[in-house]
């Protein structure tokens, strides 16, 4: 389970990811709807 930051809104959203490898990839903001790349300053692991 990795925590994720949106860089816009600043709200924490969980994630799980299948192949536990997700720097690089692009996420969608739940709860603003904003689109980024996901780098490994704003994920942390739970």
């Amino acid at each position: 389970m990795l925590l994720l930051k949106c860089p816009k809104c600043k709200n924490n959203m969980k994630y799980n990811s299948m192949d536990g490898y997700i720097v690089g990839k692009s996420k969608r903001c739940v709860y603003c709807g904003r689109s980024f790349k996901v780098r490994d300053n704003i994920v942390k692991k739970l």
